[in-house]
Order: C-alpha cells, then sequence, then structure tokens
C-alpha cells in the first residue's frame, strides 16, 4: 500500500504518542498544539477527534497549548486550526484507530473488517464479546511513527460519523459565562501582582528614574528595573494599581527618534523609506481600450481586547512554568528562554483562556514580563496589563496604501492589472524570523536587539495576502513597498493584509464597473470561472434581494464585497445595507461562506458574524491615533469601538461542501464586509470612499 501525503503538521510532530495516549483512562486523552481563542476551535477539533475514534465527546480528556504534553503546531492563527490542525488530528487519529482495530481482532480472534467503533466500545458481527480502549491499553503501542495508507483511511468506514457536522454547543462557555475560566482567575500560594511602568510609546528608553521614591508609594513591596524594564511588585492588587499611575511622575523617558507626529496615512505611508519589489507577475500586458485607477488606505488599527493581557510565572526547581494566553505556546516558550539566556528545557509554558485574540497581540509580551519579574524576585507572579497599556503597547494592525491601476478592452472586459502596495510588516511574531521579539527582552540590560522586520512572502502574504486578485485577466503585476521601520510597532492583525487588499479590491471592481456602466454582479460574474465563487455570489444575491436594490429609499443603499481568503482558504460574500445620514448607520448585513466541509456549523456562523462585527468597527470607526511622545489613543473614549445598539441584524449562509476539503473560515468575512459598506455607501449617497475609517468627519469630507 503506498502512503498518502502526511500533513506538515504530522511531519514535524510524527510520533503518535504526541498526539494520542491512554494514559487517563477510561478517557482517552487527545492532544493539539491547537488552543482555544474564543473562536470554538477546542469544540470542533474535538469533534473530529470523537468521530475518528469512534468516542463521544465526554470521553475525550483534551490537552492544547501545553510545551510538555502538546504537539509543536506553531500558532494558533491565519485560520488554519482546521485546515491544518483537524487535518492533522484526523491523520494522527486514523492512525490510533487503526492500530486499536487490529489489537481489538486480535483479542476478540475475529477479522478486523468485521470490527466497529461507537462510544468507544469495539464490537465484532463474529464475537458476542466487546472490547474498549480500556481493555486494549496495555497491548497499545503509541510510541511509534504515524502512518497513512488506502488501509488506515478505509478504516474510518469502521466507526460511525456522528459529530462532524453538527452544531454541538461550546464547552468552553459554561465555566467563561458562569464562573472563573480565564487566566486572569488563576491564582498561585503566596503569588504577588506585578504592574509595569511604560512610556506612551512602548520603545522608548529610561533616561532618569528614581528608584527610592517609586519604592516608597504605598503597596510597592518590590521595584524591578533591568535597563529601559521597570515594574512595580506588590500583594495588594488595588494598591499597586494606584502605585503604578503616581510613578510614572518619577520616570523620564527618550521616545525613539523615527517617532514623529502623525499626519494622514497616504501621505505618512508613502513618504517613508520603502522597498520596490515586484512581488507577482503573470501575463503579458496589452494595448487597451480604457484606463481605471484609484488609491485606498486603512490606518493603524489596534487589538483593542476587552480583556487586557495577563500572564502567571513561576520558578520551581529549576523550571520556569509560565501561564500564559498566548497563540503559540513553543514559540513563546524558546523565545522566554532566550530572553532570558537560559536553556529552553528550563522554560514550560501552559496555555489558559483569555480575551478573544485576533493576532499578535499583548499575551506574548506579558508572558515575558511575568517571567523575567519571576526569575528576578524568585516569587510566584502575575502580571496584568492596565487599559491604556492594551491600547498603546500591543503590536498594531499595519496601516497601508494600495493603487491599483486597471486597462479594459473594448468589451468592456479588464485585460491589464496592475497594483502596488505601501506597508509595513504583518508579521513580526515571537520566533516567527527566527529572531527574538519580545517587548521586554528589547528593553532589559543588556538588551537584546531587535530583529530587521520583514514581511511574509506568498502565497500567504502579509501585506501582500489577498494582493492577486481572483478575477480572469491576460495580464497581472502586483509591486510591493516594504517599509522597514514605521512610527509604532506593528505585528499580525486579524487576516494581515487582506482586510486592506479586500477592501480596496472590491471598490475598485465596483469603481470599474461604474465607469463603465454595468451592474457590479454580473460584472464580477463575467470575470470568474470558479463555479464555487459563482454560486456564492448567486446565493447572497438572492439573500439580499440585489435586484430590487433600486427600490431602496432614499439614503440608503446596499453594496457588495467578495473574496476567497487567502485565495487558498474559504470563499465568503458579504451584502450589507445601510442608512448614511449624520453617520453611517448598519441596518442589515448578509454573507455567504463556503469553507468545504463544516466541522460545526454554529461556530463557523460565529466566527464569520464575529468577522463582520469587527470588521464594521474598524471600517466605520477605529484608528489609532499619537504625537510626537507616543500613542494618545489610550482609552475607550479616544479609540472608539462599535457599541451594542450599533451592531446590525447579522445573517449567515454556509455552502456545506461534504467530504470536501475543509478550508479555514475565520477571517474571511473581514475585508469583503469593508468593501459592501464602501461600496453601499457609493449607492446611497453617490461618494467613493477610499480612505478608512469612514468616521462622520470622514463623510462631511466626502459630502462637501
Amino acid at each position: 500500500m503506498s502512503n498518502f501525503t502526511l500533513p506538515a503538521n504530522i511531519v514535524s510532530n510524527p510520533k503518535l504518542s504526541q498526539w494520542f495516549r491512554l494514559d487517563q483512562l477510561p478517557l482517552v486523552t487527545v492532544c493539539s498544539g491547537k488552543v482555544e481563542l474564543g473562536q470554538g476551535i477546542q469544540t470542533a477539533l474535538q469533534q473530529i477527534a470523537a468521530d475518528e475514534l469512534g468516542v463521544d465527546l465526554e470521553q475525550i480528556h483534551w490537552i492544547a497549548g501545553d510545551t510538555y504534553l502538546s504537539p509543536d503546531e506553531w500558532y494558533t492563527a491565519g485560520s488554519l486550526s482546521i485546515e491544518n490542525g483537524g487535518a492533522a488530528l484526523k491523520v494522527a487519529l486514523g492512525f490510533a484507530r487503526f492500530l486499536a482495530i487490529q489489537v481489538a481482532a486480535k483479542q476478540l480472534g475475529v477479522s478486523t473488517d468485521s470490527i466497529t467503533i461507537e462510544h468507544g466500545i469495539f464490537t465484532s458481527s463474529e464475537s458476542k464479546q466487546q472490547v474498549t480502549y480500556q481493555q486494549l491499553a496495555k497491548q497499545l503501542d503509541l510510541n511509534v511513527e504515524i502512518l497513512s495508507d488506502e488501509r488506515i483511511v478505509s478504516s474510518k468506514q469502521q466507526v460511525m460519523t456522528k459529530w462532524v457536522g453538527k452544531s454541538i454547543a461550546r464547552e468552553d462557555l459554561l465555566s467563561k459565562l458562569s464562573g472563573a475560566a480565564f487566566i486572569h482567575d488563576f491564582t498561585l500560594p503566596n503569588m504577588r501582582h506585578a504592574r509595569m511602568i511604560r512610556a506612551s510609546h512602548v520603545q522608548s528608553t529610561i533616561t532618569q528614574v528614581d528608584i527610592e521614591k517609586i519604592q516608597q508609594l504605598s503597596g510597592v513591596e518590590k521595584v524591578v528595573h533591568s535597563g529601559s524594564f521597570l515594574a512595580i511588585v506588590g500583594s495588594n492588587e488595588a494598591l499597586l494599581v494606584l502605585a503604578q499611575e503616581k510613578a510614572h511622575a518619577f520616570v523620564t523617558w527618550q521616545t525613539p527618534s523615527y517617532v514623529q507626529a502623525q499626519t494622514e496615512t497616504e501621505e505618512m505611508i508613502t513618504a517613508l523609506p520603502a522597498g520596490d519589489d515586484i512581488a507577482y507577475q503573470q501575463g503579458t500586458a496589452d494595448a487597451v481600450h480604457k484606463k481605471v485607477k484609484a488609491r485606498y488606505s486603512r490606518p493603524f488599527i489596534a487589538h483593542a481586547s476587552i480583556g487586557p493581557a495577563c500572564a502567571i510565572a513561576h520558578e520551581n526547581d529549576g523550571i520556569l512554568t509560565v501561564w500564559s494566553h498566548t497563540q503559540g505556546s513553543h514559540l513563546v516558550k524558546n523565545q522566554i528562554a532566550v530572553g532570558l539566556r537560559q536553556d529552553p528545557a528550563t522554560v514550560k509554558v501552559i496555555h489558559l483562556h483569555g480575551a478573544g485574540c485576533y493576532g499578535h497581540n499583548s499575551a506574548d509580551d506579558v508572558a515575558f514580563d511575568a517571567a523575567f519579574i519571576a526569575k528576578m524576585t524568585g516569587l510566584p507572579i502575575r502580571v496584568q496589563w492596565s487599559r491604556e497599556e492594551e491600547l498603546t503597547a500591543s503590536p498594531f494592525g499595519s496601516p497601508g496604501v494600495v493603487e491599483f491601476e486597471v486597462g479594459v478592452d473594448e468589451t468592456g472586459r479588464i485585460i491589464n492589472w496592475q497594483s502596488e502596495i505601501w506597508s509595513p510588516t504583518h508579521i513580526h511574531r515571537p520566533g516567527w524570523s527566527g529572531k527574538l521579539n519580545l517587548l521586554g527582552a528589547w528593553m532589559i540590560d543588556p538588551p537584546h536587539p531587535m530583529d530587521e522586520t520583514k514581511d511574509n512572502p506568498l502565497p500567504q502574504g502579509g501585506g501582500l495576502r489577498n494582493a492577486i486578485t481572483l478575477y480572469n485577466v491576460d495580464y497581472q503585476q502586483v509591486r510591493h513597498h516594504m517599509i522597514p521601520q514605521a512610527p509604532l510597532r506593528t505585528s499580525a492583525l486579524r487576516g494581515l493584509g487582506a482586510y486592506l487588499n479586500v477592501f480596496a479590491m472590491e471598490s475598485f471592481i465596483d469603481e470599474v464597473s461604474q465607469e463603465l456602466g454595468q451592474d457590479s454582479l454580473e460584472f464580477r460574474k463575467k470575470h470568474l470561472s470558479d463555479p464555487r465563487s459563482i454560486t456564492l455570489l448567486d446565493t447572497l444575491a438572492k439573500m439580499a434581494n440585489w435586484s430590487d436594490r433600486a427600490n431602496l429609499p432614499e439614503g440608503t443603499g446596499l453594496g457588495m464585497g467578495f473574496a476567497r481568503y487567502k485565495n487558498s482558504g474559504a470563499y465568503c460574500g458579504v451584502m450589507v445595507q445601510l442608512r448614511a445620514e449624520e453617520k453611517i448607520y448598519i441596518d442589515h448585513v448578509w454573507s455567504v461562506c463556503d469553507a468545504g466541509e463544516v466541522i460545526n456549523p454554529d461556530g463557523l456562523i460565529n466566527q464569520i458574524e464575529g468577522g463582520i462585527i469587527q470588521s464594521i468597527s474598524w471600517t466605520l470607526k477605529e484608528m489609532v491615533t499619537w504625537d510626537a511622545a507616543g500613542v494618545t489613543s489610550a482609552t475607550w473614549d479616544t479609540y472608539p469601538i462599535l457599541n451594542f445598539d450599533e451592531v446590525p441584524r447579522v445573517e449567515v449562509k454556509l455552502l456545506n461542501q461534504p467530504g470536501v476539503q475543509s478550508l479555514g473560515g475565520g477571517e474571511a468575512s473581514a475585508g469583503p464586509t469593508a468593501a459592501a459598506i464602501a461600496n453601499a455607501l457609493q449607492q446611497a449617497l453617490g461618494v467613493r470612499a477610499r480612505n478608512l475609517p469612514l468616521t462622520p468627519d470622514r463623510l462631511a469630507q466626502l459630502m462637501s
């Protein structure tokens, strides 16, 4: 039997015992490197595991994000938990099932083909006896390399498909809604609290500090000072919070020389030193009948997590254990070890649930803060960032500018497509470049050097994510201007460059169709040959009653946006109906998503809905502000987000494709939503919005 190609996560974690163990019987232990970040992935992965093993959900002992016990699956990011993590889990547990069937057949004295598994019980049509995983445990050797061939795949037919495809309630929600389920609630004996003292620009350095006066503040038991790393420690958190506010008066900071006062995004971005590379080129440019050109932009955007970052650390018997809501336990473990200049084998990271995470937020930095303070004091330490730190010290989503120029032939078809993208890096995660990237490690004495920023290349892309158009054109060129140094620190935020690129591309498609006097839906379909894309658009148009949009009231518009995330993930289309008055009111949103085989429909719908709501907030409201001293949008007043009373009615339809590869959908709806808003605004008021966010002030400028 020829082997099937093993998923990359299996190649890097080849032993079955890394994924499956029988050490918590009668429960079966399943391990994953993909962690729950509020996206419901834990439940979906458990559904895959239950079907592969022929057990019920309550029979699974689940471990995720523990560097001693879980496989290293890189980060829980990029909408890859089901697409990659789920695929790996299927192969690993499919192999476990295959081995268990062999042992069960031998123990029962029957043929392997006669065995079926349900509720974790192995039954044969050739025998009245039954066995369980618990009874097979001593005969099963799990310390073997995972294989995948036709026999193993076909053994799946011997278990019931019971869980995949069903909307199973998330098991993590009950504890989160009723009790202490978050890292913020976790405590250790004799634990001390710690708070960081930082400037409004977090890469500022200390030029003068009065440690004695800080030490005298009520509630401060210890001061940890190393270079520009400054923290206060105490047993009373409330007193420590008050001391944190007062401590700033005793520190003088030097802002980095590259920080200058804020200007408009387009002006700032295009003026910064940048590279000039042709990232993609295909086909041959032809003579054209007409050219259309436009430029779009987005500002710095904050993660703005509702729950500020938190981490706990304690060193015991030479092992430093860090509890963190990181997306990448293994990478952060190694980064903390490098930052502390010690052997990675002496560091352990355990994932605990935190606030919803949309990329490289503050979780990794606060983990280093806790680890360093625990090392310096010898105490169990809990560090929680303040709201102001959360809005100023976390890496930001990168600003960017996108410019398109297309050439159209005499039939009204786009034949030449050229784009230029200006942006700082969209991915600067700890461990991603192989170098150290933790804020605190840059500040200690001696400091670790900041590694040079770079961006993720195609096909995944960072600033280039979704930069290659899906529409059929004869010639396409993508030029990339990577900006190595921006005024503020940037890294991964939900969708990376796809949010801007899809907003721009789908706005531009509407502009071109309008310029040519063509219906924008039919114009899109004319440039598509993929049947899944066309089916999705037709379904979306029917849902939102696209054909009747001319009859909407004055000042009301209906607009669409469409993309396939990363050009390889889930397909998603969005239509938005809005009213434009003194500001923009979103009344109704429709969305259709094709993510291949759907594991948990309710979970995927939640992800699409969440992406839509977050995108509305980004598109209408969110923009980081700063001056020459640092970030000024440090509160909810200065960095407003969408309110509950502004959330529209959202309808999502899934085009389930049983048996087809599952595709990542968690980040698929953000870009299409932004474009749908801009396109609906154009229909409502006849103005074209190219620069985000679409605040009341921006709307007034467009109308003037």
